[in-house]
This record gives C-alpha cells, structure tokens and sequence, in this order.
C-alpha cells in the first residue's frame, strides 16, 4: 500500500536503508586491534580499566566524550531527501 506518488514497498526500502547506513556507522566507530596506553589526541594516560573494557581504544574518556558530541550534532538530517527532510 503505497503512499502519494511513491511505489509499494518504497517507504519500507527507505526505512531499510537508513537503518543499514546507521549499522555501517556504528560498525565504522568501533575499535579495533590493539589499544593504545595514551590518548592519541591529547597524549593523557588511557586507564588499564577502561583498555579492558574497551578493547582497541584509542582515546581518554574526555577526548571520546567531545568527538561524540561533534558527532552527534552532524547527524540529524535525512540525507535521501524525504518528505519529512523537507519539513525541517
């Protein structure tokens, strides 16, 4: 049961997509291979608690926090142009 102009399924394939684009940024995110015992962008120690729990990590608690937040303040549009982009 389609919508407007668009196709049976076509909202459901959207829907798909933006989940998976949200899977392979996750995935991209995550670290890998061994972590390192100093934060690579302010060079603070990383603590042996936080390289066990995070395997591969690469950044101190505070330097993850900001690049989280950077990241989060870039995602919030619909880059495939739906109505509902349009609307913002």
């Amino acid at each position: 049961m389609a919508g407007g102009w668009s196709r049976d399924g076509a909202v459901q394939e959207q829907i798909d997509a933006s989940v998976e684009d949200a899977v392979k940024l996750a995935r991209s995110r995550l670290p890998d291979g061994a972590g390192l015992t100093h934060c690579q962008v302010c060079e603070s120690v990383i603590p042996d608690a936080r390289r066990k729990a995070i395997p591969g990590v690469r950044l101190c608690i505070r330097c993850q926090s900001e690049l989280e937040e950077q990241q989060a303040i870039s995602i919030g549009f619909n880059r495939r142009g739906s109505k509902d982009s349009q609307l913002k």
